[in-house]
């Protein structure tokens, strides 16, 4: 079962923010694979790419406080008081009947739906097809290597965690690197930079 975090503060087809109360050990993660309930029962995925805390004025006064403040007021300012943190994230795809596609959904996610991470055997499923690749790299305004990079560490650890692990683990970023490959023929610096951040 995914860990929740947070619900929609405001969407789109192409993106979604998330707001959360305090950020868990767990989530959220950059580079993580999410999704979040649509319409008919559908899901729709995306990759976390931004965690911000936004502005916080009293946050601001404790931080100029000249006092030592101790470590347990500090743990529970951060637990127990509404701490701006917005999570953002890009859609790479949605799930209707029972079957993943690689592509913008019809309709992005309603606001205050909650969005959850998802298990080592739905980023499996997931990344079984590399057809979200170009959604993820064409977005010149995001670290879209990077966040495409994180994705593929993931998604090779969890099919590391299988059975015939270590080979399935191998295989997929074999896979992954001849994609890119074939993606980015035309820009091997980034190809390269990319295959390096792949590497375990």
């Amino acid at each position: 079962m995914g860990i929740n975090v947070g619900r929609i503060v405001r969407s789109s087809t192409t993106r979604y923010a998330v707001g959360c109360q305090v950020l868990q050990r767990e989530v959220p993660v950059f580079g993580s694979l999410v999704k979040v309930p649509a319409m008919e029962g559908d899901e729709v995925y995306g990759l976390i790419y931004d965690v911000r805390m936004e502005d916080d004025p009293f946050v601001r006064q404790i931080a100029a406080a000249t006092d030592e403040l101790g470590p347990e007021y500090i743990e529970d300012m951060r637990r127990n008081r509404q701490v701006p943190i917005e999570v953002a994230v890009l859609v790479v795809g949605y799930q209707h009947a029972g079957t993943i596609y690689h592509r913008l959904p019809p309709q992005p996610p309603l606001s205050l739906d909650v969005i959850c991470t998802c298990t080592d055997q739905e980023l499996a499923r997931f990344t079984e097809q590399f057809d979200y690749f170009r959604l993820v790299l064409d977005n010149q305004d995001l670290p879209a290597d990077e966040l495409l990079a994180a994705n593929l560490r993931y998604a090779a650890q969890a099919r590391a965690k299988e059975p015939a692990g270590e080979k399935e683990r191998e295989d997929f970023l074999v896979d992954a690197g001849r994609e890119l490959a074939r993606l980015l023929a035309m820009n091997l610096s980034r190809l390269d930079a990319i295959l390096r951040r792949i590497r375990p």
